[in-house]
Formats: C-alpha cells, sequence, structure tokens
C-alpha cells in the first residue's frame, strides 16, 4: 500500500526497528560468541546506546532482528532479579540503577532473521508490527553523540515533510565509494547512489544507518530485485525505486559519530566516552600522553 496521496499527516512515530542479524566479520574472532551489538562502549553495549536513542525519541515498541548466536542481545534487556537482589542488598545502589536502566522503559520484543538476506530483508520482517505507522530505523553500527539525538532530529524533520527521512553525514570525496551518497536539492533527495566511484557524483552526503520510514517502504522491499550475487534484498534498492515515484529528504545529522562497525572507530568511540567519564577521564588523559612521549 502506498501512502504518497494521504492528506492527512501520519501517526506519531512510536516504533523502532533496530536490524542486528549481522554476522560482524569484521570483528572476529570475537564475534564468534559475542554479538557486535554488546562490545561496550566503557561499560554500556553498543545495542543499549541504540535503546536509548530510541526511547528518548518516544518510541514506545522496539523491533530488534537477531540472528544466530545473537541471544546475548536479549539476555542483556531481560531482568535478572538474582543480580538486582544482590546489588541491592550490598548497597550497590548505582550498579543496580545501572542494570535497571532501560528494563519496563519500553516494550522490547525480537524477531529472528533466520539468513543473512539483506538490511532489505530485516526490515520487511517488521512488517506485521510496524503495520501503517511511520516507524524509526536505527541500525547497530551508528552512534550520533551529540545533546538532541540523531532520532529526535530526524523524527523532528519527518514532522516537517511527512515522508521518508534519511541520516546523512558529510564525507571526504575519496571517501565517497564507501557509502550510499544521496543527491539532493534543498534536502529533498534527487539521486542515491550505492558506493559510487568518485566521478561519478559531486555530492559527499553520505547516508548512514538511521532512518524515518513510511509504511509504504514496504510495497518496495517486497518488490526489490535480490543482488544477482548474494541473493539480498537491500534497503538502497527500494529508496531508488521510491525516488522514481515519490520524496525522500536526507538530513544532515549534526553531532560527532562513530562507526562502530570499524575497529579504529569503535576504539576512537571508547576512547571519547571514557574521557566524558569523570571516573576516567584523568587517567585516560594520563596514558594517552604516555604515547607521545
Amino acid at each position: 500500500m502506498r501512502f504518497a496521496n494521504l492528506k492527512i499527516p501520519m501517526k506519531k512515530i512510536t516504533k523502532c526497528v533496530i536490524p542486528a542479524a549481522g554476522m560482524g566479520t569484521r570483528f572476529l574472532p570475537a564475534t564468534k560468541a559475542l554479538p557486535k551489538e554488546m562490545f561496550p562502549i566503557v561499560d554500556k553495549p553498543v545495542m543499549q546506546y541504540l535503546v536509548e536513542e530510541a526511547i528518548a525519541a518516544g518510541c514506545e515498541d522496539i523491533i530488534i532482528i537477531t540472528g544466530r548466536s545473537k541471544r546475548a542481545i536479549e539476555d542483556h534487556f531481560d531482568s535478572n532479579p538474582e543480580l538486582e537482589h544482590r546489588l541491592d542488598d550490598s548497597g550497590k545502589f548505582s550498579y543496580l540503577k545501572k542494570v535497571k536502566s532501560v528494563s519496563g522503559e519500553a516494550n522490547i520484543m525480537y524477531i529472528r532473521q533466520p539468513y543473512p538476506k539483506g538490511d532489505g530483508d530485516a526490515i520487511l520482517r517488521a512488517k506485521s508490527i510496524i503495520g501503517d505507522e511511520p516507524f524509526l530505523v536505527l541500525f547497530g553500527d551508528d552512534i550520533i553523540d551529540n545533546e538532541v539525538t540523531a532520532a529526535e532530529q530526524l523524527i523532528t524533520k519527518f514532522e516537517e515533510t511527512q515522508r521518508p527521512v534519511i541520516a546523512s553525514i558529510e564525507v571526504p570525496k575519496n571517501e565517497v565509494k564507501n557509502y550510499g551518497i544521496v543527491e539532493t536539492l534543498e534536502w529533498k533527495v534527487t539521486k542515491f547512489i550505492e558506493k559510487p566511484k568518485a566521478d561519478e557524483t559531486d555530492s559527499t552526503q553520505a547516508a548512514i544507518g538511521k532512518y524515518v520510514l513510511t509504511p509504504d517502504i514496504f510495497h518496495y522491499l517486497e518488490n526489490a530485485k535480490s543482488s544477482v550475487w548474494d541473493g539480498e534484498i537491500r534497503l538502497a534498492d527500494a529508496f531508488i525505486d521510491m525516488l522514481k515515484d515519490d520524496a525522500i529528504y536526507a538530513h544532515n545529522v549534526q553531532g560527532t559519530r562513530y562507526d562502530t562497525g570499524s575497529k579504529v572507530w569503535y576504539l576512537k568511540a571508547c576512547i571519547a566516552y571514557a574521557m566524558k567519564d569523570p571516573e576516567l577521564a584523568s587517567e585516560m588523559k594520563d596514558f594517552l600522553k604516555s604515547f607521545s612521549s
């Protein structure tokens, strides 16, 4: 079903889909047992940052698309009465607060993606839960450090346009080939190019893994052609088809972006967040200085 010609505003965004079924091959062998979404940034897993971002943006239902060996994600957001009781009895209330920090703040549910068939297939698996509502999508590799979260920025843009919104960042020209690139006119997307060569576009606006999508995306995902070489359904292909019929917007998100799917950027995130922690900052600063002496 398509919603482009509706004259009334769409419903408020209360649902978020977090695709987390990827294999995490860049972090092998660690990801044989631990999902990369559960790697900690200091003492909080990447996935918790995403869930907290969704909650801060007003989401009440969070649908996490998982895969084989991702049980640790479910365990993390489940209650642990024994641990909570022990912390309470020992007076470790600050740790107890951390353990219970997102418990009960949202309805978290899980859908298994049995085969790695692409990010488009992962989003499709949430169709029956999303229904006819617009929804937020947060992929597990992107954290934006900013007072106003990236999700809140995207939702504000969506409320203005009532059309899908793609989060984008400015990247150096030599990195364009690593991203989906959006060409825009007053932030209305005119072209979406997946990992173009440098001479294929003048744009340096790269799409990152945060979106507000409208329910008509499912029409395009269901009709998207699977990749010839790996059989995957890609969100990028759905965007390309959607642009033929209706508007998509981009929003250049404000804040510092960390790609936690990259080893170097994951380590940078750990250092940056440690430097923001009053209990760690001084010692971390001295440790980092020791490398430059």
